[in-house]
C-alpha cells in the first residue's frame, strides 16, 4: 500500500482514499441511493451491471465528476456469489489493490483515471467492496468512437505507443479491451484496472495482453460490421508498439 493512501476504520471494515480533504468521506458515498437523494447522479454506463456517474458538490470535493462502481463476480463464481469475495486482508481486496495500482501509475504520469477512495465491508469471512475513481473529461471508449468515426493510422500507432508504455513498466492490465480504452481529442487512456499488478515485463503475458485486445475488436466487429476497424489498422497499433 502506498504511503499517500489513508484508511479510515467504518463500522463494517474499512474506506481507503487518497486525498486528505476526503477525511469526511463515509460508506454513505458508495451508494446510489446517497448521490440520488442530492441529484448528484449524471449518468451511467451499462455492461452486465451498472456503473454510476456522480457529481460531488464543493463542501465534498472539487468540480470534478466521479465513477463509482461495484464490484461484481463474473464467470462460474456468478452464480454460486454475485459480489461476494474471501477476505484475506484489506491489500488483498479488490478494491484496495485496484486503488493502489492507480495511485502509483497516476503518480507516475500514467494515462489512467486519477484515484479517489474505495470502500470494503466485511460479513464473516467475505467482503463487499465499491470504488470511486475520477471520470476522465471529455473521453468515451474505443467502440464508441468507432462506431461513429474511424481513427488515422497515426492515432493508432499512438495507441499501441501507449499500451506499450505500460507494458515497460510491467502493467498487467487483466481485461485490456477496447471498451477499456478510452479516447479525448488528444491522448488515450487505459481504464478498470480490477485484478490489474505489476509484473516483471515478459513476452508471453504481454503477448497475451494484446491478443486479448484483438479478439475483442474483432468480437465488437462481429456484433456491429459498421465498426471502423480493420486489420490494417491492427498493424498500425502493432507498428507503434513495437517502435515505442
Amino acid at each position: 500500500m502506498r504511503i499517500n493512501m489513508q484508511i479510515k476504520q467504518t463500522p463494517s471494515g474499512a474506506i481507503a482514499y487518497c486525498d486528505a480533504a476526503l477525511e469526511t468521506i463515509s460508506t454513505q458515498w458508495f451508494t446510489f441511493d446517497y448521490w440520488q437523494s442530492k441529484s448528484a447522479v449524471t449518468g451511467s454506463s451499462k455492461g452486465r451491471y451498472t456503473t454510476w456517474f456522480v457529481k460531488p458538490d464543493m463542501a465534498e470535493t472539487d468540480k470534478s465528476e466521479w465513477v463509482l462502481r461495484h464490484y461484481y463476480r463474473g464467470g462460474l463464481m456468478e452464480k454460486i456469489s454475485k459480489d461476494s469475495y474471501f477476505y484475506t486482508g484489506l491489500k488483498n481486496t479488490r478494491a484496495v489493490a485496484e486503488l493502489s495500482l492507480l495511485e502509483l501509475l497516476y503518480s507516475e504520469g500514467f494515462e489512467v483515471p486519477r484515484p479517489i477512495a474505495a470502500n470494503v465491508e466485511r460479513n464473516g469471512l467475505y467482503y463487499r467492496a465499491d470504488i470511486i475513481i475520477e471520470r476522465v473529461e471529455g473521453a468515451q471508449d474505443l467502440v464508441a468512437q468507432l462506431s461513429k468515426s474511424p481513427m488515422s493510422d497515426l492515432q493508432w500507432q499512438q495507441l499501441g505507443a501507449c499500451i506499450a508504455k505500460f507494458h515497460q513498466r510491467g502493467v498487467y492490465h487483466a481485461d485490456l479491451n477496447a471498451k477499456n480504452i478510452l479516447i479525448t481529442p488528444d491522448k488515450f487512456y487505459l481504464i478498470d484496472f480490477d485484478r490489474g499488478e505489476i509484473r516483471t515485463p515478459a513476452p508471453k503475458w504481454q503477448g497475451a495482453n494484446l491478443e486479448r485486445l484483438l479478439r475483442s475488436f474483432r468480437k465488437e466487429l462481429a456484433k456491429l460490421p459498421t465498426l471502423a476497424f480493420t486489420e490494417s489498422n491492427w498493424q498500425s497499433l502493432m507498428k507503434g508498439y513495437s517502435q515505442a
